[in-house]
């Protein structure tokens, strides 16, 4: 597999630390409200990487944070007159129902900055004692002109970064590209630690610093997340951790590409600041995703109406190709023939041409293209009938490529495929209506099953319900 590296700026092979273990660290969210269709691109992204190496047979280490103290969420506590606490509780909450209708796996371990807090606490003092950083006042910041490598991620100097450095009222520190590790509680009602520097909580870089290296160790394989965290997010926590550690953190740094909306850049002035929660009002969790990986991961992508309603429409292709083979195999019999076999060799071909699209720096978008070829083979192989056996064969390939882009994981209705009682009246009464040659009925009764989502497909086992 080769994946682009934005520390080295090329495709370079990969070559985990450990064969075993892959560790990968993603930067969650800060959870003071629903998160939006930006932050939904690198859940899903690195939620597919992490599919399609344990599809390759690996493990992997996956860890995506909670930031739950930030001055966002302590502004946002008294708005609704909650304590930060509850509002993070809340939020992490929310994340996961809205991550779950995205199909984005739980990670292996999700931190919160409030639970290692002494960890912080102990790094901050570890960079003060190794005089990259010190204290003013309660407030920690780290030298930046100290670590002589900082910049090498985004590719910034630091001649170019000091002509829009300041310093902010109320700091104090040595040099205007310095940044915060620890930040003095302000007012008495603000959340805050007890720290060697006073009461006080911690910058925004140090946390991810400090989970990545608790829970993965000082180097680890990937780091990942949006194009607009590589600075100065990213250049901190590398400028922090290399500095403390003395070690390269992280060997790959992946980052995905900006979301526009109707071809503008997002912004809530501009009032095209869209929730996922809001989104899933109008599309279901999967035609969202199918959106945001039907694109190349590095490459930028315009939200709009349209292209979900191509979405949409895509992977009702896909469904309905599963749809097909499962009303073969609750309906077909038979074993495979001789020429069903020779088809099920030419379609695991297919499987090759899925692993090379994802092996070239996850191209989903390819990946997606492959299944697609996939299901018009399938289709034309099964358009006279086939017997079960071989739908359940070609099913469970194009559950094994879905599975990895994370579709075709809809919930199962807890009916099972019963059909209720209102659609099967209707669909009976248009059978016989048809054979009473009655087709104005026939055809209203279809409308009416349309509206509901429900259409009908005449086939040699029966008649196919489909829904839309």
């Amino acid at each position: 597999m080769k994946i682009y590296n934005t520390l080295t700026q090329k495709k370079e092979e990969f070559r985990p630390l450990d064969e075993n273990e892959i560790k990968i660290y993603v930067c969650g969210p800060t959870v003071y409200n629903y998160f939006h269709i930006g932050n939904a691109r690198p859940f899903v992204v690195f939620d597919t990487l992490r599919r399609y190496l344990e599809y390759r047979g690996k493990k992997v280490n996956f860890v995506q944070n909670f930031t739950d103290v930030d001055d966002k969420i302590i502004n946002r506590a008294r708005e609704e007159g909650l304590s930060a606490g509850e509002i993070g509780e809340k939020y992490i909450g929310e994340y996961y129902k809205d991550a779950e209708a995205l199909n984005v796996k739980k990670a292996n371990v999700h931190p919160r900055v409030t639970e290692n807090m002494d960890e912080i606490i102990s790094f901050v003092a570890g960079l003060i004692e190794k005089g990259y950083a010190y204290e003013i006042d309660g407030d920690v910041y780290y030298r930046t002109r100290k670590f002589t490598e900082y910049g090498k991620l985004s590719k910034q100097k630091i001649e170019d970064l000091e002509s829009g450095a300041r310093i902010d009222v109320g700091e104090k520190k040595e040099d205007p590209l310095d940044f915060a590790l620890w930040k003095a509680r302000k007012v008495d009602d603000e959340i805050a630690w007890k720290s060697p520097w006073g009461m006080g909580r911690p910058g925004w870089h140090i946390e991810c610093s400090v989970m990545s290296t608790k829970y993965l160790g000082e180097t680890i394989d990937i780091h990942a997340g949006g194009q607009d965290l590589m600075f100065p997010h990213h250049e901190n926590e590398i400028a922090q951790t290399e500095a403390m550690t003395g070690k390269p953190f992280a060997n790959y740094w992946m980052h995905n590409g900006y979301i526009t909306i109707d071809n503008e850049k997002m912004s809530k002035s501009k009032g095209n600041f869209f929730m996922v929660r809001d989104i899933l009002k109008q599309y279901d969790g999967e035609v969202m995703r199918y959106f945001l990986l039907s694109g190349h991961y590095r490459s930028p992508i315009n939200f709009s109406e349209e292209l979900m309603e191509q979405s949409r429409n895509s992977l009702a292709r896909i469904r309905n190709a599963k749809a097909n083979l499962l009303h073969l195999i609750e309906n077909g019999s038979g074993t495979l023939s001789e020429q069903e076999e020779k088809i099920l060799v030419e379609l695991s071909s297919y499987r090759d041409k899925f692993i090379t699209a994802m092996d070239d720096d996850l191209n989903t978008a390819d990946a997606i293209s492959v299944i697609f070829e996939l299901i018009r083979d399938i289709n034309t192989a099964v358009k006279d009938g086939a017997s079960a056996a071989f739908a359940t064969k070609a099913l469970e390939l194009l559950h094994e490529f879905s599975h990895v882009i994370g579709l075709l994981e809809e919930k199962d209705n807890p009916k099972g495929n019963e059909i209720e009682p209102e659609i099967a009246a209707l669909i009976e009464e248009r059978e016989g209506a048809r054979k009473n040659k009655d087709f104005k009925r026939a055809d209203e009764i279809r409308d009416i099953l349309k509206e509901k989502g429900i259409t009908l497909k005449d086939t040699p086992q029966g008649i196919q319900v489909i829904r839309i």
